[in-house]
């Protein structure tokens, strides 16, 4: 077997499929480290926010929503969508806002995920939320779910148990255990 020390694929043409309000869709043809050429198929993406917020009892404030694409309902942090060159905090306090009411005194960045980069091109920031003081939902006209709050411990539990799959969820779980060494 041969190693190559430039893994880098290099696009050669580019066909688009299709623009949505939320995604597009190219297909690209590339050229392999070893001079062979293949497919890319990739969904562009804007990327988006998740925020792990935490009350005074460290219980993190989740959602129940149905999710279509897998057709069932799935407990998250809040989360959400950023429109094109939104600033991530300022989007993830939107967001948190507009699902759950909470607007946090406390608001830390933990980093970012590439959710699925084998084809989906979309930074997922994830953040941390404490000191929360709680306002009125604005959800979406298309969104409906469910706020709760679940102690933190029980969380991570579900989350290494595989009951929570939500990627950005476990995630910022796990990230916010080893932060605030809960």
């Amino acid at each position: 077997m041969q190693e190559y020390r430039d893994l880098t694929e290099t696009m050669l043409r580019r066909e688009n499929k299709f623009q949505g309000k939320i995604v597009s869709v190219h297909v690209d043809e590339v050229r392999l480290p070893n001079g062979n050429t293949s497919t890319r198929e990739v969904v562009e993406h804007n990327g988006g926010v998740a925020v792990l917020a935490l009350d005074e009892e460290n219980r993190v404030l989740v959602v129940t929503q149905f999710r279509y694409v897998f057709g069932k309902h799935l407990l998250e942090i809040p989360a959400g969508k950023l429109d094109p060159g939104e600033d991530p905090a300022v989007g993830a306090l939107r967001e948190l806002k507009e699902e759950t009411g909470a607007v946090p005194d406390v608001f830390l960045p933990m980093g970012a995920i590439l959710p699925s980069p084998g084809c989906y091109a979309e930074r997922l920031y994830l953040f941390l939320a404490r000191g929360l003081r709680m306002e009125d939902q604005q959800l979406d006209p298309d969104e409906f779910l469910h706020v709760e709050r679940i102690p933190f411990d029980e969380m991570v539990h579900r989350c290494m148990t595989g009951e929570i799959e939500d990627g950005k969820t476990v995630a910022a779980v796990l990230k916010a255990k080893v932060l605030l060494n809960l």
